[in-house]
């Protein structure tokens, strides 16, 4: 199978279909260091991506949004000193899409290129 950093979005729309069970067992470990959250009702991916200062921080806000505005997808994105939170979902299905595993993998491809703390 194609690397997700690879794999480009998919227009989504309401009623698309979310991830399976069995689509996110062979899905999860490519992004191993995200949890799978629920708020509200909602499956989301998650992860907190530390940095040795804001300026680094706020960089890779940067990065991931130019990302997210690439591919037409769109994560929360929470930054703070020294660290910023990603989450990602499908607004339009309200759950998970392959999508949000896919932006997943390209967030953490953004990060190798940050220095780590």
């Amino acid at each position: 199978m194609e690397d997700l950093t690879e794999q480009k979005c998919e227009a989504c729309r309401v009623g698309a279909p979310s991830v399976t069970a069995e689509e996110i067992k062979e899905l999860q470990p490519k992004i191993a260091d995200w949890q799978i959250i629920d708020e509200d009702g909602i499956r989301k991916l998650d992860r907190l991506f530390k940095f040795k200062n804001f300026k680094d921080a706020i960089a890779f806000t940067d990065a991931v949004g130019a990302a997210a505005e690439e591919e037409g997808h769109h994560p929360r994105l929470t930054t703070e000193w020294g660290k910023v939170a990603v989450t990602w979902w499908t607004h339009k299905i309200r759950n998970l899409h392959k999508n949000d595993f896919i932006m997943a993998a390209k967030t953490d491809a953004i990060y190798k290129k940050y220095p780590q703390p």
